[in-house]
């Protein structure tokens, strides 16, 4: 792979951005970069302005309540808000928790007075809270947090209004997501679909795709709460198969031998052996990210011919 036309500084006339050329437009690669330990979540609308940490945000004692609790159970906490709106409109407090990781990934929501009004221990267990309903609809979160990187802002802030006004009441702006080089950053709801580096036209593609039960492979950067190798692996029997059903590739299990990965994934109804190692791509970022990013190659990738088992003549 020739990185050097990828791997460059930004363009300095971005200003605001010392994120590596190619980046922000899909040149470097995005896969096995979705953010790995992230399962449930507990979403919370409050209009902003919004730290460059949540700890040290300027919320109402019940919210930092909410996202203490949260924390300490091992669900991710995100602040959102409607594209272009800052006032809310309902008392209370509006929450959505979703489960990414079930077989079934579902999301629900409600309007609660208060912390105690909302069982997290619930949603840590798998299971919908009584003060929250499923919802039917999926949930498209854009980052846009300005105060942990000024380029979620700048491209995540536009690409979010304009999916809302092709998706209205499903879109929303949400605080850090991870993968700031990848601005802006589209998280699919609740299968926790992560999509990077979106222009406008491939974040409508990605939605409307997984409105329809699929993925896109372009600018698909993995599924929240899978280790990044295997995400990897699933990554490349998609590109092997074709197929792009969100369920239909899964992980069955997996060893490590020192850096190298070995999965069994079952994808297209077929089970392949795919083995992966990761590589180093060189961006001189400065401090606005990680020197080096790491990917992933592909190795091996065969398919697992099914048993069969003899069967002897009855005597």
């Amino acid at each position: 792979m020739d990185t050097g036309s990828v791997v460059g500084r930004a363009d300095t006339a971005v200003r605001g951005c010392a994120h590596p050329a190619g980046c922000h437009t899909g040149e470097l690669p995005l896969h096995a970069s979705a953010t790995v330990g992230v399962r449930f979540w507990l979403l919370i609308e409050h209009p902003g302005p919004w730290a460059s940490h949540l700890e040290d945000c300027d919320l109402p004692e019940d919210v930092h309540t909410l996202i203490k609790r949260a924390t300490r159970l091992g669900i991710r906490p995100q602040l959102i808000r409607r594209p272009g709106r800052r006032n809310l409109v309902e008392t209370g407090i509006h929450v959505m928790v979703a489960d990414s990781g079930s077989p079934e990934p579902w999301i629900a929501e409600g309007v609660i007075a208060g912390p105690d009004d909302l069982n997290l221990d619930s949603v840590a267990a798998g299971v919908v809270p009584e003060s929250c309903i499923l919802v039917s609809e999926p949930v498209f979160l854009v980052c846009t947090h300005a105060k942990r990187n000024a380029c979620c802002a700048r491209i995540g802030l536009p690409l979010a209004r304009s999916l809302a006004k092709t998706l209205p009441d499903t879109v929303w702006e949400t605080s850090h997501v991870g993968g700031d080089r990848y601005a802006a950053n589209l998280v699919c709801l609740p299968h926790g679909l992560y999509y990077g580096s979106m222009s406008q036209a491939a974040a409508v593609a990605a939605a409307n795709a997984y409105r329809s039960g699929e993925v896109i492979l372009d600018r698909f950067r993995g599924r929240a709460g899978i280790p990044e190798p295997l995400q990897a692996a699933e990554h490349f029997i998609r590109v092997h198969t074709g197929d792009l059903s969100v369920g239909g590739v899964a992980v069955e299990s997996s060893r490590l031998d020192g850096a190298v990965t070995e999965a069994f994934v079952r994808g297209n109804g077929t089970r392949f052996r795919v083995v992966v190692e990761p590589m180093t791509l060189t961006t001189p970022c400065g401090t606005a990210c990680a020197d080096t990013i790491t990917t992933y190659r592909l190795v091996t990738l065969d398919r697992v011919a099914p048993v069969r088992y003899a069967t002897s003549a009855l005597t």
